[in-house]
Order: C-alpha cells, then structure tokens, then sequence
C-alpha cells in the first residue's frame, strides 16, 4: 500500500496558536459525545490529501487542497476560498443571504439610474450581484472581476466577467467609472488604503464606491457564547490566519473600509451597519429571517470555509477540522447561543 504525503507544515505553529487564544485540535475530540453517533459531518472532509502536483500557469490548472480544488497560478494571487461546485452553490446562495440581510438591496450608495453607465463588481465569485445589478441598470454596462473562472456563460448582453487580481495594478483608464463595488474581499485584499486608492482613480468624478463586509467575530451580548465554544474560536481562528496570510479578516473590527476610502480622497462617506443574528434565536421576526438564512448560508459549505483556513493555517488534519465542524454545527442550531455578527457597508463619492 502507498504511503500517504505528510500532512504540511502550518503556516502558523502551536505555540503561535496558543498565545492568541487558539483551542487545540484535541480539545474538540473531548467535545464529542455520545449522544449523536450517527452524525457523519466530522468525517465529510475526512479522507482527502492535499495535492503536490507543480503548478501550471493556465488558469484552469487549479490547486486541490484535501479534496477542494482553488483557483488556479495568476502571479500572488491566493484566494482562502474554494472554487469547486459545492462552493460555488454556496457563493449563489450567499447572494440571495446578503440582499436579504440589506433589506432587498443590493446596495446602499445613492446611485441616479439615469446617469450610471459603466460599473465594476470586484472579486465578483460566480458573478449573481453583478447580473442582478444589469437587470435593475439595463442601460449600464457591468463588468465583474475574479481570479477564478466560476461565472456562468448565459448572461444578460449588459454584463461580461474578466480575469483580474485586485491587489495587482488596475489596468483600466482614471474616470471609468460610474460604480464601483466589492463585497466579502476580507482575507483577500493585501492593502485595503492601497485597493480604495485604485477605486478612487477609475471612479469617475461624482461617482460611489461602496464595501460590504461582515465582522470576522461572532459575538454575544449576555455572554451565552463563551471563549471556548466552537463559534467565538471561529473568530480567532480566521484573524490569527490573516494575520499570518497578510490579508486580514479584521477589516470591520479595524474600520479599514473608512479609513482606506477616506485616506483615497471619497468625500459624503457614510456607513451603515446591520446586526445579524446567527440561528433563528432572536425575538424580532425580521432579524429572526436574517439569523436564519445566515446560518443555513454558514452551513452551506462548511467545511468549504474552513479548509484552508484551518488545514493550511493551522496546520490540523481534516479529520480534526471535521470534529470542530461537527461541534460548530451543533452549537448553530443550539438556540442557547445568542451570537450574531454586524454586516457593515460603506460609501464613499469621488468628489466632481
């Protein structure tokens, strides 16, 4: 029989790990119990290795990663995210939780419809907000940008997608355009001044940039979501990565969205949070619809979310990764845990 490729070094060592709060792998063996033998989720991620094949520079060469395949070699570019099916499913999913969560918008800046012609979404994914953004504009063109080829091909004629890493030199002209928007880039952006800065210059006088992210820390305001449950680890767990990747997941928790467009020159900035819940436990109906489907969008491809973060970073096998994932799920449905997240979104003019 073959012998299995060693499981790779973490990017982030033990005591690394210990010293920002950190549970070990082992601490979730202990978590489980008995008293659910037939869940199977600990072990959906289970028996995949990572690949050691020599990348290729053609974009469709994607990296697999314990079974989860990544986009492909484009210079720096090292996306945290899954582009296989599941998460892709995940990704649409995601479009429908986010336009629910901003009350059936899909964005906040005040945008004239007459005068928007031309609008970019960065790091677009399967490209849903940017077609659903051509169908209310049908007389602005939409460009969508990723580093991963996951768009569908049956678009509306006002919509194309382009290959592009937004932390490289943005290549179109100053003034271009009308729009621009980037949603969920948290542990993606290397400089969050330096990519407002390349807004700032292809937003045409007078018009908006606007960012949407969520609060990489799940939060609870009686304490019902303690240091050592699977959900507040989830926080630590994705800051102390992008702490060690370069690329935060702190930008709400820094107000780096402010900041940057405020350093790049925007003027009328304006910021508005959402509290989002996580589960059904809020007693508000509407924030109750809000937990719900941030949850199920949580649950869509958990183990998606968690592969490169925890298997990479941190350095645990699968089969560890599929035990805390099994305790997370638990304590997703347990409405005894009132965490919830803030959504916050931000825009900003180019002044004329």
């Amino acid at each position: 029989m073959a012998a299995q490729p060693a499981q790779q070094e973490p990017l982030l060592s033990n005591e690394e790990q210990a010293a920002v709060g950190i549970l070990p792998p082992s601490h979730w063996q202990q978590q489980a119990t008995e008293e659910d033998p037939n869940d199977d989720s600990a072990s959906t991620v289970g028996s995949f290795i990572s690949s050691t094949a020599s990348l290729s520079s053609t974009i469709f060469q994607y990296r697999t990663i314990h079974g989860r395949t990544y986009h492909g070699d484009m210079g720096s570019a090292e996306s945290w995210e899954p582009n296989d099916e599941l998460h892709s499913e995940a990704l649409d999913l995601a479009q429908h939780v986010y336009t629910v969560v901003l009350d059936g918008k899909l964005f906040n800046a005040p945008l004239d419809k007459k005068k928007v012609q031309k609008v970019v979404d960065i790091g677009t994914g399967t490209g849903l907000w940017a077609i659903d953004f051509a169908d209310e504009f049908p007389n602005a063109e939409v460009i969508g940008t990723d580093i991963t080829p996951i768009q569908p091909s049956w678009v509306p004629a006002n919509v194309k997608f382009e290959l592009d890493d937004c932390n490289r030199e943005w290549t179109w002209p100053d003034n271009t355009f009308d729009f621009i928007h980037m949603r969920m880039l948290f542990g993606i952006v290397e400089d969050w001044e330096a990519i407002f800065r390349q807004a700032y210059r292809t937003c045409k006088p007078g018009g908006y940039t606007e960012s949407f992210v969520c609060d990489s820390t799940f939060r609870s305001e009686d304490d019902s979501v303690k240091d050592s449950s699977a959900i507040a680890q989830w926080g630590k767990v994705w800051n102390a990565a992008g702490r060690k990747m370069g690329r935060t997941f702190e930008v709400f928790a820094h107000n780096l969205q402010y900041k940057g467009m405020e350093a790049a020159g925007f003027v009328d900035i304006e910021v508005k949070d959402y509290y989002v819940p996580l589960g059904v436990w809020h007693k508000d109906k509407v924030l109750a619809e809000k937990g719900l489907w941030w949850k199920i969008h949580a649950e869509s491809d958990l183990e998606g979310w968690l592969n490169y973060p925890f298997n990479v970073v941190m350095g645990w096998t699968p089969a560890q990764t599929g035990v805390y994932a099994a305790q997370l799920r638990k304590e997703l449905n347990d409405p005894k845990f009132h965490a919830y997240t803030t959504v916050r979104t931000v825009w900003g003019r180019k002044p004329e």
